[in-house]
């Protein structure tokens, strides 16, 4: 192998540590964000004209259900991505196969998951209010000072979805940047594995006349 061949090979596992890592952080930050935004329920507004008070949690708003499920989601296929990432840095046999094909769908699933859901989160929290059930008419959530704590751990939710979306983004675009050395094959690739493993089988079907 040489000096060309290692630089290559050295570039192209130190990318896939990279991707892995970013990755493992971007599962994480979407798991926070799913946690934070299901324990944003601690809003009492109470109604206009005398009426019953009113608990609001995440699940009085549809975008906000779709960022948990979404984040939930994504992170169950960021540890699909993760354990194939490890096996393609692993290449042993044919677990490199099933990355081939899983790899890019979940590089392409996993951030539109979670910028959609993100994008739904932002638009619903400009105007955050709801249908008052005694006339119809619509309350503010955040006009309440003890809607403070809900109000902050929604918004912050919808940031750090947005920042696992970005982190996921940037372990995909690390994944797939030119390795030095233009991208060659290192030596000891698939030709040259699958070669020696053909020699190997024609060694011992001689060894058995």
């Amino acid at each position: 192998m040489g000096d060309d061949d290692k630089k290559s090979s050295g570039g192209i596992k130190c990318q896939s540590a990279v991707s892995v890592a970013l990755r493992i952080a971007a599962m994480g930050v979407a798991v926070a964000s799913a946690v934070l935004m299901v324990t944003a329920s601690e809003c009492t507004v109470f109604l206009y004209y005398g009426g019953p008070p009113h608990t609001v949690t995440y699940r009085d708003f549809g975008p906000f259900v779709y960022l948990v499920v979404a984040n939930f989601i994504a992170a169950f296929m960021e540890a699909i991505a993760i354990f194939l990432s490890i096996c393609n840095i692993c290449k042993k046999g044919n677990e490199g196969k099933p990355a081939k094909v899983l790899l890019p769908l979940l590089d392409v699933a996993v951030p539109a998951l979670l910028y959609s859901a993100t994008g739904a989160a932002f638009a619903a929290a400009e105007y955050l209010s709801y249908c008052a059930p005694n006339g119809g008419k619509r309350i503010s959530v955040c006009g309440y000072s003890s809607a403070g704590n809900f109000c902050n751990q929604v918004h912050t939710a919808m940031y750090i979805s947005l920042t696992a979306a970005a982190i996921f983004s940037a372990a995909v675009v690390v994944m797939n940047w030119p390795a030095a050395g233009g991208g060659k094959k290192p030596a000891g690739s698939d030709s040259e594995s699958d070669s020696g493993c053909s020699e190997a089988c024609n060694h011992g079907c001689h060894s058995k006349h």
